[in-house]
């Protein structure tokens, strides 16, 4: 009976962890007074914790967030500096401040797959996209669009920061982000899964608007100079063009992406 005991616990246990872990995972943790004062500020946003560091003088702005995120029932924790800097990972730029949030469209692409089974979806991956403005424009597309998730790798992307945030008017704490290590390791999951991998190039036979793929599509958008990596580029089955005049060979990544959430 002891053993059948410790197995109920094991597996107890175990199913724990991967609850926390699935919490922690679906948590964006803003940094910067403003940043964090203007997303406690938005109604979508909930807070897990708020982290101040123990040398903020005191302030009005620190006064209001730390006003609000007791309204919303967050956890507040003190921190040194160096503490501090490991929860935001930007020193330079935090300000004594930093905030773990749970946004509602907030989760690992493994965590999508799994409640997506049997439903036909559309995605945005990105492939290393490093400008954080061009970043936060796609999230504002694909929030307002008809976008079910936007794949964000951790690896060779622009992260989630202050000028993201404004750049997408806020919207960022709503949308529907997809965490990933890899990208390419996410897409082979999806593809597995029946997922089609579709490019955009000028060199395709079909355009965008005659795309209509029967099952779940994923849509590339590479890098703004070099666009969509080899190791990428390989997965993808299948590649539409988006009609250019007047000798225009190319469009912003960020634009590309609404002509996608539109289309």
């Amino acid at each position: 009976m002891s053993k059948e005991r410790d197995t109920h616990k094991d597996r107890g246990d175990s199913q724990a962890y991967l609850e926390k872990k699935k919490f922690f995972d679906g948590l964006l943790t803003v940094y910067g007074r403003k940043p964090v004062l203007e997303a406690l500020q938005d109604k979508a946003t909930n807070i897990h914790r708020l982290h101040l560091a123990e040398s903020n003088k005191t302030s009005d702005i620190l006064d209001d967030i730390i006003k609000l995120a007791k309204a919303k029932g967050a956890e507040i924790l003190y921190h040194n500096r160096a503490e501090l800097s490991r929860i935001s990972k930007n020193s330079s730029q935090d300000q004594g401040v930093a905030a773990d949030l749970i946004c509602r469209g907030f989760q690992t692409y493994d965590n999508f797959i799994a409640k997506s089974a049997g439903k036909k979806f559309t995605l945005l991956a990105l492939d290393g996209v490093s400008n954080p403005q061009n970043l936060g424009m796609i999230i504002r597309s694909a929030c307002a669009g008809n976008i079910d998730g936007i794949l964000l790798p951790q690896q060779g992307s622009a992260q989630i920061d202050p000028l993201v945030i404004k750049a997408s008017a806020g919207t960022v704490f709503r949308a529907p982000i997809l965490r990933c290590k890899n990208l390419a390791d996410a897409l082979k999951d999806f593809k597995a899964d029946g997922a089609v991998i579709c490019s955009l190039s000028s060199h395709a036979k079909s355009t965008l608007k005659e795309f209509t793929p029967e099952q779940s599509c994923i849509y590339v958008l590479g890098n703004e100079t070099e666009g969509v990596s080899k190791e990428v580029s390989q997965l993808c089955n299948e590649s539409v063009r988006i009609p250019m005049n007047n000798g225009v060979e190319s469009l912003n990544v960020a634009v590309t992406a609404a002509l996608i959430a539109f289309r």
